[in-house]
């Protein structure tokens, strides 16, 4: 007889791991005990020298299908004389803990919903240990019930069974719930009446006849509607503010995302994992979806059904819902039931509640397939706040406050790195709220204390601000450059601390000699970096109006970069209005309000204008989804640019770009083949830079970040090419290419930058 003492870290609470390990247990009857302690799973075991052997080999290799096992450490003691094995008390301590993120319902759990059989049959909270709710009902650790939403709901007899059976999948499931004891579902019509009955049926009747349903799910209130009803979505974007921004939709099933959809086999499997996230899908013509959903896309976002009350209610309704944030654009999701009453009735006509609390804010993730890879574009509910493992580890701990734009932060503690969910944009006084109050409640959860505080450059970034003011003035401050953020973000993922080229394509950041930069190749370490190559300067007219007005961003191409030429490009000039043209002149002549900026994303604003595809903005990024949606990707085509030297490196003039593209268009080449050009022209001038970079500094690792690159035909054409010129080239897999992933590399810097020796 021999004694085994075994420290498991890594995501092992909240999924199931305690259950696991008693059951492996009892199969090599083993005797001893397990715990939760906040920083990871011990357990002491005792018995023969093979069981225990096949113990811990098991331990290993059929871990529960939620958990994440980063570290396994074991050592071998005399027997102390244990006489049976149970779960014991939870153990508080100091240091790294990890948390589950919410998970789908599982098919054991949704085979028991669709049974008439089962006492959960229909039952809209129906979870075990390998599924439902965690982040977002967990208000402190360990992970016990007493310490999240359920705490309210006591179990009762039939439940507490479960829960203390070894051998039931519900063993030790913190979250377990009944009809006769967990949460409750109810639906308030649009008189503010209970509907009678089943809520489930009472919704989709509601919906099916074109109201606007607020409903409570998994992280916050979401706004459903018919998808097919032009009139109702319609009457949802007036309701919500959402000019033109796609809708998400969920469908019931994966036949239906065939219906709507053409789908790859690893969309397929994004699309059925655990997380199932949002998933961006090249839109099959015909389908009977009202034109409001995504005006001038080819693209869907489509998502499944991920909790039971989804499944309930998708599975009555038969067709494709709108399903979209539940707030106005731009503010937080509302996630309590008088906040929800209070923010959404002029937007929802009725409203499915229940009454089981929501801890965490979190919107519905993200993904989109670029290349073979599943790149996250929002990071949010069923991703975050699983730990990015760290090729290093910090001393002290670290806190990035991201952008201005798609904001996340991130904490960094030892060897992990945890991102926040998408908090969003930092420009109403809510969203600030957002961003403090999940701070707040990442620091405790994760037991964080940040001496180091890193933040963009631009001064006028309220996460900028937020660094300044942070209440711990002894914190070190660490100001990062914008693309250098975006670079090494990437890096980082793929554990690269070594010097690359770096490219970054973005819409906007503050540059170190004070311009507005975005079309950057880098050659950058994690803890400076050299501008060998950008775009040439044009001026944004009017300043950041230019964003939104992306005719703007065509004129003052044509009237500075192209002005030898502008003779050619008066068609396009007269289209301009004519007060305002003669404004944005004198503006331009006297260089009042007109930053340059570097910006691929402005390059690609103006390509759009000249094309007439979107000549005024209604949501970030819009003129560049809809050029990509109208490009043939069979086309080969590509238009001319110029390569120049300053005394810093290269500069890529896109005129000769423009003036070809623009004289296409004029004579009638179908836009489909124009706007493919233009995509294979930036990446051949990416690749041209990215080679006489190779030249000059011996590097061959290419990284690609910036928000840029979630264009699907663009990554594609400057993947083909870098790989065929020999490049090995870094993408984005973990963290979002866009904002969304920025924090990463701010912290990683300020590690880099402050770490001693």
């Amino acid at each position: 007889m021999q004694g085994l003492s075994v420290r498991v870290r890594g995501i092992v609470q909240g999924v199931g791991f305690r259950p696991f390990v008693y059951q492996l247990a009892e199969r090599y009857q083993l005797n001893g005990w397990v715990r939760n302690t906040n920083t990871q799973v011990e357990i002491e075991v005792e018995g023969g020298d093979q069981a225990l052997t096949d113990f811990l080999q098991s331990l290993r290799d059929r871990a529960p299908p939620l958990a994440r096992i980063d570290e396994i450490v074991s050592e071998r003691r005399p027997a102390s004389g244990f006489t049976s094995f149970e779960i014991i008390e939870s153990q508080l301590d100091a240091g790294w803990q990890s948390i589950p993120p919410d998970t789908a319902t599982c098919d054991a759990c949704l085979d028991e919903l669709l049974d008439p059989d089962e006492r959960r049959y229909r039952y809209a909270f129906t979870n075990c240990t390998h599924c439902g709710p965690r982040f977002t009902i967990i208000d402190s650790l360990p992970y016990d019930r007493d310490r999240t939403t359920m705490r309210c709901f006591p179990m009762c007899e039939d439940c507490r069974r479960e829960y203390e059976n070894p051998r039931d999948r519900r063993f030790h499931a913190q979250p377990i719930a009944c009809p006769a004891c967990g949460p409750k579902l109810w639906l308030q019509m649009p008189d503010a009446e209970l509907a009678r009955g089943d809520p489930i049926e009472a919704c989709a009747s509601l919906l099916e006849d074109g109201s606007i349903v607020a409903v409570k799910g998994l992280g916050g209130y979401q706004l459903a509607c018919d998808a097919t009803n032009q009139e109702a979505v319609a009457r949802l974007r007036a309701r919500k503010r959402r000019w033109g921004k796609p809708f998400a939709l969920m469908v019931p099933d994966l036949e239906w995302v065939e219906r709507l959809c053409e789908v790859t086999a690893v969309e397929s499997e994004a699309l059925r994992s655990r997380e199932r996230p949002i998933v961006l899908l090249k839109q099959r013509a015909g389908s009977s979806l009202a034109v409001d959903v995504a005006p001038g896309l080819d693209t869907l976002g489509l998502m499944l059904p991920y909790t039971p009350l989804h499944h309930l209610l998708l599975d009555r309704f038969a067709g494709p819902l709108v399903m979209t944030s539940g707030n106005l654009s731009e503010e937080p999701i509302a996630i309590g039931n008088r906040e929800a009453v209070e923010r959404l009735s002029d937007i929802a006509d009725a409203f499915l509640f229940h009454d089981r609390d929501i801890y965490a804010r979190y919107d519905d993730s993200v993904v989109r397939v670029l290349g073979d890879t599943v790149v996250p574009i929002r990071r949010a509910r069923s991703y975050a706040p699983a730990p990015i493992d760290l090729p290093f580890t910090a001393v002290r701990d670290i806190l990035a406050c991201g952008a201005q734009q798609k904001n996340t932060f991130c904490l960094v503690k030892e060897s992990k790195a945890v991102l926040s969910q998408h908090i969003g944009e930092l420009e109403n006084l809510e969203t600030l709220l957002h961003f403090e109050s999940s701070l707040e409640t990442f620091k405790r959860l994760f037991r964080i204390e940040p001496r180091i505080i890193a933040h963009d450059m631009h001064p006028d970034y309220s996460s900028t601000r937020f660094a300044h003011d942070y209440p711990d003035p002894s914190a070190m401050r660490v100001v990062v450059q914008h693309h250098h953020a975006h670079v090494v973000s990437a890096m980082a993922e793929h554990g690269i601390a070594e010097p690359v080229i770096g490219v970054a394509y973005d819409g906007t950041g503050y540059g170190t000699d004070g311009a507005v930069w975005g079309g950057e190749i880098l050659v950058a370490d994690w803890k400076s970096f050299k501008r060998i190559g950008h775009l040439r300067y044009a001026p944004m007219l009017g300043g950041e109006a230019a964003i939104r007005r992306p005719y703007r961003m065509a004129a003052g191409y044509v009237w500075s970069l192209c002005a030898a030429s502008e003779a050619e490009f008066e068609p396009f000039i007269a289209t301009l209005p004519v007060g305002e043209r003669i404004i944005l002149r004198r503006q331009l002549e006297a260089r009042l309000n007109t930053p340059v900026t570097s910006s691929c994303g402005r390059l690609f604003d103006a390509a759009a204008a000249l094309l007439g595809v979107c000549r005024e903005a209604l949501y970030e990024g819009q003129a560049a989804v809809e050029l990509e949606a109208l490009a043939d990707p069979q086309v080969e085509d590509m238009y001319p640019f110029d390569l120049l030297r300053d005394a810093d490196g290269w500069v890529v003039d896109p005129a000769a770009t423009l003036r070809a593209l623009w004289c296409d268009f004029r004579a009638g080449r179908p836009i489909s083949t124009v706007a493919a050009a233009f995509h294979n022209t930036v990446a051949a001038f990416t690749l041209a830079v990215c080679r006489e970079a190779r030249d000059e500094h011996g590097l061959n690792r290419v990284v690609l970040s910036g928000g840029c690159f979630q264009n699907a035909l663009l990554i594609r054409r400057l993947l083909d090419g870098l790989q065929a010129a020999g490049f090995e080239v870094f993408t984005h897999r973990l963290v979002p290419p866009n904002d969304g992933g920025l924090s990463l590399g701010q912290a990683v810097v300020a590690y880099a930058l402050t770490a001693e020796g």
